[in-house]
């Protein structure tokens, strides 16, 4: 069983760089075909597909959120990492980390495996 944990800092200020990190147990993140997506969910809105690395560490990024992320991985820690330049008070929301054979989508149904996520709010 494919297990996913997000790690990483609970309040960051604005303008600054968040990171988080999702250690991937019970499965390879250089596993074939599968995509490691980084997930996110407002307070009272609906999922947000951020982007994904693939098993060949190819990277992907939602049009609107290209210009301040990055996402890389740790194959020797079974790890891969968020990066979200220049945040805003509109970035805070509950950031989860998922697996499946899809990327870009904002339904739970298209994931094979996720995280318990992890609450991130922006505030100075």
């Amino acid at each position: 069983q494919v297990q996913l944990q997000e790690s990483g800092p609970g309040l960051v200020k604005p303008s600054q760089t968040l990171s988080l990190t999702c250690t991937v147990s019970g499965g390879f993140i250089t596993s074939n075909s599968d995509y490691w997506s980084w997930i996110r969910q407002p307070p009272g809105k609906g999922l947000e597909w951020m982007g994904a690395i693939n098993y060949s560490g190819s990277t992907y990024y939602s049009p609107s959120l290209k210009r301040r992320t990055s996402i890389s991985r740790d194959t020797s820690k079974n790890q891969f990492t968020l990066q979200l330049r220049a945040v805003t008070p509109e970035d805070t929301a509950v950031y989860y980390c998922a697996a499946g054979r899809s990327i870009s989508s904002s339904s739970w149904s298209a994931y094979d495996y996720r995280g318990q996520g992890t609450q991130v709010t922006v505030s100075s």
